[in-house]
C-alpha cells in the first residue's frame, strides 16, 4: 500500500497549500522527511528575507543545484542515484496539491516567497 506525507505550506504573504506527497517505497522515516523538508523551506524564506527581491527562476535554479550537489556527493553508482533523485522529483512534482479558499487570486499583488 503506497504511503503519503501530508504537508502544509504556507507563503510569506499567508497563502496556503496542502500537498499529499507519495512516499518512496524505502522511506525509512516519515516523520524526518517532513522536518527536512521544512527546514529546507524555513532556510529559504530566512535566506530571501536578507537578500531582498529574488527571481522565482533564480530561487528554483538554487534548488536545482543543491540537489545535484547532495546528490552527487552521495556514495554510490552515480546513474543509479541520478535515476532514483529523477523519480523523486517527478514523483513529487506530480503530487496533489489543494490551495486554500482564503488564498490570494494569482493574479494578486503578492509575494510568493
Amino acid at each position: 500500500m503506497a504511503k503519503y506525507l501530508p504537508y502544509r505550506a504556507t507563503t510569506s504573504s499567508g497563502n496556503q497549500f496542502d500537498f499529499k506527497f507519495p512516499l518512496h517505497a524505502e522511506t525509512a522515516a516519515p516523520v524526518t522527511v517532513a522536518n527536512l523538508l521544512s527546514a529546507v523551506l524555513e532556510a529559504l524564506d530566512r535566506e530571501i528575507r536578507l537578500i531582498g527581491q529574488v527571481g522565482n527562476g533564480d530561487v528554483l535554479q538554487a534548488l536545482a543545484m543543491a540537489l545535484t550537489v547532495r546528490t552527487r556527493m552521495l556514495p554510490g553508482d552515480a546513474v543509479q542515484l541520478e535515476t532514483l533523485v529523477r523519480e523523486l522529483v517527478q514523483s513529487a512534482m506530480a503530487a496533489p496539491v489543494t490551495p486554500a479558499a482564503s488564498n490570494l487570486p494569482p493574479a494578486g499583488d503578492r509575494n510568493v516567497h
